[in-house]
């Protein structure tokens, strides 16, 4: 059975990218193009892992975070940050997240960061 990683993000391009990319390397995706349906989501699907983007509409990645790490069932998914937004090296979501990869990101170091997380 493969793993299952909700890719949470509001550009199009990028889930459309992110979804080509995981199920080429034999991963389940499902998606989610905001917070609020990224919940929904992670609470029917499960998912093994989440690839999320911090600066979309409805609700930003930070307040999704923190809504996930407060779910006793949710908490424990590992959660890789793909942003483009400049962080402070303080932030509590990139402290608490399993990897931040900054986009643009090398296809290559985005999967073994995954691999790695998910092994």
């Amino acid at each position: 059975m493969s793993k299952k990683i909700l890719v949470v993000d509001d550009d199009q391009n990028i889930v459309d990218y992110l979804t080509e990319l995981f199920t080429a390397n034999g991963f389940e995706t499902i998606t989610a193009k905001d917070g609020t349906q990224a919940m929904a989501l992670a609470k029917q699907g499960k998912p093994d892992l989440i690839t999320l983007d911090l600066e979309m509409p409805e609700r930003w990645g930070t307040v999704f975070y923190r809504r996930l790490a407060d779910d006793g069932e949710l908490s424990s998914i590992p959660v890789i940050v793909i942003s483009g937004l400049e962080h402070h090296p303080k932030d509590r979501v990139l402290q608490k997240a399993a990897a931040y990869i900054e986009k643009p990101f090398e296809p290559e170091k985005l999967m073994a960061i995954v691999n790695s997380v998910l092994q």
